[in-house]
């Protein structure tokens, strides 16, 4: 039931033959999934069926989207800017289909996934047999066309600097490179604490002086979004922790604030979204006042970003989409949950789960109460930390005609 994959993997100077690589070891997990599906009427979730289940679902969880963002954030990009002629004709016919089998591959990869997760828990032995055939398919031929088409185009039209571009994107956002150069990187300087208290120190004398990087007009993005993603994934290539992690403001309607760490879950030109229960209180606050603050504070590299906008619910099928990509334990437990609401004591909240998980059998369904809000900013503000607090600071404003202006704050 299953196999190890001890082939060793192109270099990122060869990012094409990396990708293809990609392909060789996708097969290798459908042809898992066939095998599991061929395993399981005969012999149920036995421990080969879960462990190659857990198998497919750590490649299409995480290095099988790691492969279309590739694809679709630097390959194609890079081909289209350089096609001419009949090369642009045939990317102009092939690319959308491309992209329209990444987001079909995607849902149904969803909606096996919660399958997995029972099978690779021994919960079931309940796999679509006509879902994973569509799935194994649909990919087949997908990769038959890049193959035939994409790869060879990059080969033969990419210069030298281009494949070294593409194979250092490729890399960057596998982590493996630091994305800060080394001079952007010095050591911390800690002020010495001047004086102590009992057990510890004096709160008012505990300072860190800043020194890592600047920020100048020169350095930032003309899109606030875009720049926002230039220091995100710095901030994953550093190792910054939970770097995801954002502090959501909210105000009631006397206009007292609460806030509370949550997850960002995506970002792109139509905002920053997060996914939550509904009738929390933040829930609560943002069905009254529809207005909230985001802020992310990466300590590592001394710079915060604090975006401000208004939020609205995103779609059902958004909403769909990332409550069934959760683990299924994740699922049961945001059904089970009346988030904010009191309750007794902990034994209390985990019969709740259980009676939730019994009920809902193989594939719980996502909650009326559960779903993702979208801020859409207005303003967003890069704080680069400097010495002696003369920090930078840069802010973009959103216009009434959708455009950004930029301009320097003092520290």
């Amino acid at each position: 039931m299953s196999h190890h994959l001890f082939d060793t993997a192109p270099d990122f100077n060869q990012p094409i033959a990396v990708l293809k690589h990609c392909h060789d070891r996708i097969r290798k997990q459908l042809e898992t999934l066939q095998k599991l599906q061929d395993h399981l009427p005969k012999h149920g979730a036995d421990a080969d069926a879960r462990k190659a289940a857990q198998a497919v679902q750590k490649y299409f969880n995480h290095a099988a989207a790691l492969h279309h963002e590739d694809e679709e954030e630097n390959l194609m990009p890079m081909l289209q800017a350089t096609a001419r002629d009949a090369d642009a004709v045939q990317l102009e016919q092939i690319i959308p289909g491309i992209l329209a089998d990444h987001q079909q591959m995607e849902l149904e990869w969803q909606q096996m996934n919660g399958q997995l997760e029972q099978i690779a828990q021994g919960l079931s032995s309940s796999l679509d047999g006509a879902a994973v055939q569509r799935f194994i398919d649909r990919y087949t031929s997908h990769m038959a066309v890049e193959e035939t088409n994409i790869a060879p185009m990059a080969k033969r039209l990419f210069s030298h600097e281009q494949m070294e571009q593409l194979g250092s994107a490729m890399q960057a956002r596998r982590g493996i490179k630091p994305a800060l150069p080394q001079s952007q990187v010095p050591e911390q300087h800690q002020v010495p604490v001047s004086n102590t208290v009992a057990n510890g120190v004096v709160l008012a004398d505990i300072r860190l002086d800043y020194g890592r990087a600047s920020l100048t007009e020169d350095d930032v993005l003309a899109d606030p979004i875009a720049q926002f993603g230039k220091w995100f994934e710095e901030a994953m290539h550093a190792k910054v922790n939970e770097p995801n992690a954002m502090s959501l403001a909210t105000v009631d309607t006397d206009g007292r604030p609460s806030s509370r760490i949550v997850l960002i879950k995506q970002y792109d030109q139509r905002g920053f979204t997060w996914y939550t229960n509904y009738d929390s209180q933040k829930g609560q606050q943002l069905r009254d006042t529809p207005h909230a603050a985001l802020l992310f504070f990466w300590s590592e590299l001394e710079r915060q970003v604090r975006i401000e906008g208004t939020v609205t619910k995103t779609s059902r099928e958004e909403s769909d989409k990332y409550f069934y990509s959760r683990p299924v334990k994740s699922q049961i437990g945001a059904i089970a949950s009346r988030q904010s609401e009191p309750i007794a004591n902990r034994a209390q909240l985990e019969a709740n789960y259980d009676a939730v998980a019994a009920a809902s059998g193989e594939q719980p369904v996502r909650p009326e109460h559960w779903g993702g809000y979208r801020l859409d900013p207005v303003r967003i503000e890069f704080w680069q930390g400097r010495r002696s607090r003369f920090h930078d600071r840069i802010v973009y404003c959103k216009q009434a005609d959708g455009s950004w202006t930029r301009e320097r704050l003092q520290p």
